[in-house]
């Protein structure tokens, strides 16, 4: 991931993050921000450690400081090639040495920080000891936005992880289902979906028949029969950003019932997609979708969120969902997936990734949402 960022972005793209995220910080309260390893490091800094271990690594921020990325010494030469390291300041510790002190001493001891969702217990716990008057707060809960709203060339980004994931799609829908495991298609999925540029995939749901009836359905040796009805569900990473999208196709002919709730989702939706503007709540996504499924008598059989954010994570703020009041704007980007799910005999959803524009909402997924026919 971190190759694929550095090249499409500057040293001054992550300045200027480090710099939204601190002044963020400091309006929301926080007296700055502690990132470990993960998304949000990868995104303000482009750097990704070469390994998950116990080492602590972490980026501090706080307004009207300059940013300090703590390393372990043995890692610190990649750490320098990161396309953001010119814009920051780099402290490494060497093993044997307290990997604490270089961090205490850019902290206020009685300060309320933000800190990465996942950031190893045993780093917090530690500077929790050392500083027992500082407090924190997870960057979720804290920063909720941080990564929300994505500016023109990550939108470009998004758009192409789109596209592919329409490509993967395009061609899937030709392979052979009758009679093949679902195990076997979702192989197809990922295959596909690599040779369209992805360097991750993170789910290939391949649904078939009572198993469509599950949301999160794991593909597995199920075999593929005429009359089935499939949900698929696929998506990851290309260039470091988020792909993820849901046809449902049918191996056959359906019968009128199956059209009918799947010309149901279908309106669904579209309803969602037509709520999107700026200035609009969350949650009124959520209730555009929910409404036509509801009306129709189906309601108990939509068990989830209308839809979840994507950026340099397939699933992040913000969430369409009744309560989420939040306020819609320019450059988010989430999912719209309404689905219906009967349970022991087939489900269907359908899901596009829909940015907010200036006056309305713009689809990143542009395949048939008609119901497909496979054999």
């Amino acid at each position: 991931m971190t190759g694929s960022t550095a090249a499409t972005f500057t040293a001054d793209d992550y300045r200027a993050r480090m710099g939204r995220a601190a002044r963020a910080a400091a309006e929301a309260g926080l007296a700055g921000l502690l990132v470990a390893p993960g998304p949000d490091l990868v995104w303000l800094t482009g750097y990704t450690p070469p390994a998950v271990t116990e080492r602590l690594t972490l980026l501090v921020l706080a307004a009207g400081q300059d940013p300090v990325l703590v390393v372990p010494a043995l890692e610190a030469p990649d750490a320098h090639r990161a396309a953001g390291a010119s814009a920051l300041t780099l402290r490494d510790w060497t093993d044997g040495k307290d990997p604490y002190a270089a961090t205490v001493a850019l902290l206020d001891a009685s300060g309320r920080f933000g800190i990465s969702d996942n950031a190893w217990a045993l780093h917090l716990l530690a500077l929790q000891h050392a500083l027992p008057g500082s407090s924190y707060a997870s960057l979720t809960e804290a920063l909720p936005m941080l990564r929300a709203v994505k500016d023109a060339a990550e939108l470009d980004l998004m758009a192409a992880a789109g596209a592919a994931a329409d490509a993967t799609f395009e061609e899937i829908r030709d392979v052979p289902f009758a009679g093949r495991r679902e195990s076997e298609v979702a192989a197809d999925l990922d295959r596909l979906l690599r040779g369209h540029g992805h360097e991750q995939v993170d789910f290939t749901i391949v649904a078939s028949g009572p198993n469509g009836a599950n949301p999160h359905h794991e593909a597995g040796e199920r075999v593929i029969a005429r009359g089935d009805m499939i949900v698929l569900d696929f998506g990851g990473l290309r260039d470091g950003y988020g792909s993820d999208t849901s046809r449902t196709v049918h191996v056959g002919e359906p019968t009128d019932e199956e059209r009918r709730v799947h010309d149901l989702v279908r309106e669904a939706q579209e309803a969602g997609f037509r709520a999107v503007r700026p200035g609009a709540a969350c949650q009124d996504v959520d209730r555009a979708a929910r409404r036509v499924i509801a009306d129709a008598g189906y309601g108990e059989y939509f068990i989830h969120r209308t839809g979840h954010g994507i950026g340099v994570t397939t699933h992040e703020p913000p969430y369409m969902i009744e309560g989420e009041e939040r306020p819609l704007v320019p450059g988010m980007c989430f999912s719209v997936e309404p689905g219906i799910y009967l349970p022991g005999r087939f489900g269907v959803r359908i899901e596009d990734i829909v940015t907010v524009t200036e006056d309305g909402g713009r689809r990143l997924n542009t395949t048939t949402r008609e119901l497909v026919i496979v054999e």
